[in-house]
């Protein structure tokens, strides 16, 4: 039993020795910790370079190179940007021999999301302006790659002039399809409706198949322009070009124009051409 107390008493001094070893150590490690963020901060090494030293005494706001106004930086959605897209610039040459000029070219002024846009297509044949039509839009973007378009219209030409309202869609479909869509609202309930499309298909990087569509339709006969309702015309073009530059590039390529419906019937009865093969050659550019 003596031995049993001996061995407990020897136990508890040994636990007691230990004890501020193990406080002690732990006063230690904290004092460490303290002292290591302590370091943190503080001030730069006596030998640390001074970061105006080669400022020459130019800041942000002043210096040989600094620009006036609250605010230099501009970012690229906030600049004005231009361009002139000449898409057809092109002679027409048929079967029967006949010779003509067409026309079709947009111009744009603006930021990315807002800008000003001019659409203009026309026919010259017989030393006056056959068919033209100009468009004055506003473009708004409204999707990647997709403007909605809200503006006027104008029609000229053979015939008297007609004016419309024109609220339309264009921009980049999937597979790089090229897309417009508009419908327009003229005097006396006229209403009308355009389709376009093409497609860049690269032969080579500087040769390209451009196949080419459009239709007209239109919701009201209008005799003066010997135009019927219904689907009105409509065009499929294939041109081949070559761009020496990606801005400029002269082409060739064959369209067939066709007169359906109502307007069809009218062509007739002024014993027009009802559809004709047309040759093409011609240049386009843009900047």
């Amino acid at each position: 039993m003596k031995m049993k107390m001996r061995k407990a008493l020897i136990a508890l001094v040994a636990i007691a020795g230990f004890q501020p070893v193990w406080a002690q150590s732990g006063q230690e490690m904290a004092a460490m910790d303290h002292g290591n963020r302590s370091m943190q901060g503080g001030s730069a090494p006596t030998n640390a370079r001074d970061p105006h030293a080669y400022a020459d005494g130019n800041t942000l706001d002043s210096g040989e190179y600094a620009q006036s106004g609250p605010r230099q930086l501009r970012l690229a959605d906030e600049h004005n940007f231009g361009s002139l897209l000449v898409d057809r610039l092109e002679h027409i040459r048929t079967n029967d021999g006949a010779n003509s000029t067409a026309y079709d070219l947009q111009a744009w002024f603006g930021r990315d999301y807002d800008r000003l846009v001019i659409k203009a297509e026309g026919d010259y044949a017989k030393g006056q302006l056959q068919e033209a039509r100009t468009e004055l839009l506003w473009g708004h973007a409204v999707a990647n790659y997709w403007d909605a378009q809200l503006g006027v219209r104008h029609d000229s030409g053979v015939g008297p002039n007609r004016s419309w309202l024109a609220l339309g869609i264009q921009g980049l479909a999937p597979y790089w399809f090229e897309v417009e869509a508009a419908a327009y609202l003229g005097e006396d309930g006229r209403s009308a409706l355009r389709l376009a499309a093409d497609y860049d298909l690269l032969l080579t990087q500087r040769l390209i198949l451009q196949p080419r569509a459009e239709f007209n339709l239109y919701g009201k006969r209008d005799l003066a322009r010997n135009i019927g309702s219904g689907l009105s015309d409509g065009a499929l073009g294939l041109r081949l070009r070559y761009e020496f530059s990606r801005q400029i590039a002269p082409y060739i390529g064959v369209e067939r124009v066709e007169k359906f419906g109502q307007t069809a019937d009218i062509a007739r009865d002024a014993d027009e051409r009802v559809g004709e093969t047309r040759w093409v050659a011609g240049l386009r550019f843009w900047f």
